[in-house]
């Protein structure tokens, strides 16, 4: 992590954002060292989703994952451990098969849902394990890369036009359809590898949404935006009467 990186964003974020809940962050590693990795242990949690694992990170504990420590087939998928798909797929996404299985109705045809999958990026986990920490619990040894908050809409306005401040467009924030896990780890990793990564607006996903509060969103930023955008925070919008007013009421 950059040096200096750790306390510098905390102190902005408590001046900027006073009481918010801190972001967590994430990075993948061959080595979890002491950190607990994440095992479903209750039966019939065959389909358990990742989204409410990350309910103890937020909380200050962090976890590693596997491979072993998903029950759902897109969490593996999206956290990049297979690039398998449950079978029948296409029909799970869209209109089931009667009397077989029940659909989800995201998408109106199978063939959509087809289409989406044939045109989506490849993924593939660069390390054994996903580390997921908040970011008071992050040691200057680690190196996160993606930063990720879970926010009600005050706070996301304050992260979205944050995000927008040095670029040259209005869509530094990219707002895509995807499951819960996609939107905070696969696609914000293939922004990683842009040479002006986007944000990435998330948790729009309805089997997901009881994972988190009623009013919380999520904006994932790769770290080298995020690095970016806490050095801009002392001289943005951040400092102007506007932002006084939405700051005033945050927590309210």
């Amino acid at each position: 992590m950059q040096s200096g990186l750790r306390q510098k964003f905390t102190e902005r974020w408590n001046k900027y954002f006073p009481g918010a809940d801190l972001p967590i962050a994430f990075y993948y590693t061959d080595d979890a060292g002491e950190l607990p990795v994440h095992r479903i242990k209750a039966a019939g949690e065959e389909h358990h989703c990742f989204i409410d694992d990350l309910a103890a990170v937020r909380r200050g504990n962090p976890l590693a994952f596997d491979t072993k420590s998903l029950g759902c087939f897109g969490g593996k998928r999206y956290l990049g451990f297979t690039r398998n798909l449950m079978p029948n797929f296409e029909y799970f996404l869209s209109c089931g098969i009667p009397g077989k299985l029940e659909g989800e109705r995201y998408k109106k045809t199978p063939e959509l849902v087809k289409k989406l999958f044939n045109e989506a990026p490849a993924f593939s986990a660069p390390g054994k394990y996903v580390v997921f920490k908040r970011w008071d619990r992050l040691d200057e040894n680690d190196a996160p890369q993606v930063v990720i908050f879970f926010s009600p809409p005050d706070v996301l306005s304050g992260l979205f036009t944050l995000a927008n401040y040095d670029e040259p467009t209005n869509e530094a924030v990219y707002c895509p359809m995807g499951a819960g896990c996609a939107t905070i780890v696969q696609i914000p990793m293939a922004e990683c590898g842009s040479d002006r990564p986007r944000a990435v607006l998330g948790m729009f996903d309805v089997s997901a949404r009881p994972g988190v509060p009623r009013e919380c969103l999520t904006i994932s930023i790769p770290i080298r935006k995020f690095e970016r955008m806490v050095d801009d925070m002392d001289e943005s919008f951040l400092i102007t009467g506007s932002w006084e007013k939405v700051r005033d009421r945050l927590g309210g």
